[in-house]
């Protein structure tokens, strides 16, 4: 019998949570520390003195010999340098463990070697990183030791924001500032802020990690550059929610164990849909944690694939003709006195406030449909979006029945005098209880979908961060909040105002709203016809972030100034040519080195049958067939590698950033495409035996 695992013992027991700071700090300290928490200011230093020797102390009970300044930088994956909390030994030769509260506030960390975007030259090397207060400190075991773990905030010498976590924390304040101004409209007096929710379902694959080192397309790139299909794929819709098998339980178990010592609340586990594809899902956090957390995730996630002999791929698309991996953003807002702005209630027609946020995202996702796909693209998910697996590049709102009568209601008429109820699910068998029904169906082809109290973003990549996302749903809702606060402040009447502010709004904006087909060809002719943005790739979705209309949005909260706009773009331009790069030179050495040098060998071998054959004097015809085919193909093969090594030297020679991603976009990945094509030809062609490395039959089968 398997040992007894008792969760709520080992629930956060890694985590420095507000129940062991009270247990730890002076009650002065405590109330200081809650205070600063949950309305913002400075942590005096002689504070931050006393709460840095009990997060140090707390940590070394548990084994820490180090600690780290753990932060976000705009690689995507977190970044970390370790000290250890040992410094000069006393008069005795006695070694001390000291850590300060300057040392707890303020890190230093080498700016120049992350990515700038032209903000930090390497010689300008000074960067800061500065305490998360909000994000609770955590200890982080592995073969290391115990690191005691601070979320920071990262930040260059000159003040601009140089990481992920710095612009969400200000996109939170300032959704909360003016979501607040709409609460109180509706007499909400108690309520301090408003917070941001998020619940972000981790989609990823497990392959047998000795298949992987036999990959040098996963093993640089993560995915597979080459691979033909394996005879069956998922067409039988076998895997999604089926028993999970035992390697995968086991894997999944520890997992769990790990994320639950961490603080993260991992709930739901899952086959999904295609061969070798799992998800995890955690509760709804603060948007912040929520972030920090979907970082742990995926650390944690590739550490323990390690001990079960596996390897986790975060990659958006590892496999060509099967699923790829999303990570559905879950968003939602309520006040600290427990109102969900996003619930409608039995009858939604007559909730004005929920009808009010309504209508202001609704306006803030049309206004801004081109920085919310921005947001969710990264160089992966270019060959998820789009796809019938996944939401099109095209942003829409679905809102479901109940909600579409009323907005149609409201545009048509001003009033809205209904809402379609869900009503009874009758099950037909005598033992099985009727059940209540939902009012609205769900909608996997929306990019954008309420879901009953929240919005479900489904287009996040699932190795993106999911800080970019939120970021900007912060900031788009704010920015609808303060023009409706700003018009409903000052109105006489404010029944009627907000009555018609809702009615404009809606009717301005209903064209973002569709509950169709999301995969459908007629579907991209409707959203053109409607004006709808349709950006196809991460290169094109790069430039949105430095519009005028974008600009103006994320100064006007704080947010990011016109400089950090233009470094992050930047930044994406390199990091799609760099991706892009390392993709193409994988595949030329793939393909010179194990491929070509396989396939010619065993041309050899055909040949060498064809001639004995006809010496028999027997038909070798299906012999020569066969060698002409294969022959056909590597000739086809050595074409295409010869054309992409040549772009690759053209390539070269490009300086502007912007330039050289589009030429990888347009050009080398067309030549990429072209010498895969005879390469997976070839796969299906040649002896199995002969295939210098393990087809996707291999991969997402042999789990």
């Amino acid at each position: 019998m398997s040992e007894v695992l008792n969760v709520e013992e080992i629930f956060a027991s890694n985590l420095f949570t507000l129940g062991k700071m009270k247990e730890r700090l002076p009650k002065n300290v405590y109330k200081e520390v809650k205070k600063v928490m949950d309305q913002g200011g400075e942590l005096s230093l002689a504070a931050a003195d006393v709460v840095a020797k009990a997060m140090k102390d707390w940590a070394v009970e548990h084994g820490a010999t180090h600690y780290t300044h753990w932060f976000q930088p705009l690689t995507g994956i977190t970044a970390e340098k370790h000290d250890a909390f040992v410094t000069h030994p006393d008069e005795e030769g006695r070694m001390i463990m000291e850590f300060s509260g300057k040392e707890l506030i303020k890190g230093e960390p080498d700016a120049s070697s992350f990515p700038s975007g032209g903000l930090r030259a390497t010689f300008e090397a000074r960067g800061y990183t500065a305490w998360d207060i909000t994000s609770p400190a955590f200890l982080k075991e592995d073969a290391t030791g115990v690191i005691l773990c601070i979320p920071t905030a990262f930040c260059s010498y000159t003040g601009e924001a140089l990481d992920k976590k710095t612009p969400l924390l200000r996109s939170m304040e300032a959704v909360s500032e003016q979501a607040l101004r709409i609460v109180r409209l509706f007499g909400n007096t108690e309520a301090t802020k408003v917070v941001a929710s998020v619940g972000p379902e981790q989609e990823y694959f497990l392959v047998d990690r000795e298949k992987y080192l036999q990959r040098e397309d996963l093993i640089f790139a993560g995915r597979t550059l080459f691979g033909a299909p394996a005879p069956k794929g998922q067409e039988l819709e076998d895997h999604y929610f089926g028993t999970i098998r035992e390697r995968i339980g086991a894997y999944m178990k520890d997992l769990n164990i790990e994320l639950w010592k961490l603080g993260v609340t991992a709930k739901t586990q899952h086959n999904e849909v295609a061969p070798a594809q799992h998800e995890l899902a955690p509760i709804y956090e603060t948007a912040n944690i929520a972030v920090d957390h979907n970082q742990l995730v995926m650390e944690t996630m590739k550490k323990v694939a390690g001990r079960h002999g596996l390897t986790c791929l975060l990659h958006e698309k590892p496999f060509a003709g099967v699923n790829g991996s999303g990570k559905h953003n879950n968003w939602s807002l309520g006040t600290d006195n427990g109102v969900n702005l996003l619930d409608p209630g039995d009858t939604p027609n007559e909730n004005i406030q929920f009808l009010l946020v309504l209508a202001c995202i609704m306006k803030a996702v049309d206004t801004h449909a081109d920085l919310l796909r921005q947001s969710a693209s990264d160089v992966g998910n270019d060959h998820r979006l789009g796809a019938n697996e996944a939401p099109p590049a095209i942003i829409s709102m679905f809102l479901g029945e109940q909600l579409e009568d009323v907005v149609r209601q409201l545009v048509e008429t001003g009033e809205a005098a209904h809402s379609i109820q869900g009503g009874k699910l009758m099950t037909g068998v005598s033992t099985l209880p009727d059940l209540d029904k939902d009012a609205t169906d769900r909608n996997r082809t929306s990019p954008f979908a309420f879901t009953g109290n929240k919005f479900e973003f489904r287009m996040v990549g699932s190795a993106d961060s999911i800080a970019s996302p939120n970021t900007v749903l912060n900031a788009i809702v704010a920015e609808a909040f303060c023009e409706a606060a700003d018009i409903l402040e000052k109105a006489d009447n404010f029944d009627a105002a907000v009555h018609n502010l809702i009615k404009q709004y809606m009717t301005e904006h209903q064209r973002i709203v569709f509950n169709g087909d999301g995969y459908s060809d007629e579907w991209v002719a409707e959203a053109q016809r409607r004006g709808l943005p349709n950006i196809k790739s991460m290169v094109e979705a790069s430039s949105t972030l430095t519009t005028p209309k974008a600009i103006k949005l994320f100064e006007k909260f704080g947010i990011f100034t016109r400089v950090e706009l233009e470094s992050r773009e930047e930044i994406l331009y390199e990091t799609y040519s760099k991706t892009i790069n390392i993709e193409a030179l994988t595949m030329i050495d793939m393909a010179k080195k194990q491929i070509l040098p396989a396939v010619i060998k065993y041309t050899k071998s055909l040949a060498d049958t064809v001639i004995a054959v006809k010496e028999a004097g027997a038909d070798a015809s299906v012999q020569a067939a066969l060698l002409d085919d294969v022959s056909r193909e590597l000739a086809s093969a050595k074409k295409a590698l010869i054309e992409l090594e040549d772009l690759e030297k053209e390539a070269a020679s490009i300086e502007n950033q912007k330039e050289l991603a589009f030429f990888y976009k347009d050009r080398i990945r067309v030549a990429m495409d072209a010498l895969r094509a005879p390469v997976d030809a070839l796969e299906m062609l040649v002896d199995k035996k002969v295939w210098p490395m393990p087809t996707y039959g291999d991969l997402i089968f042999e789990v």
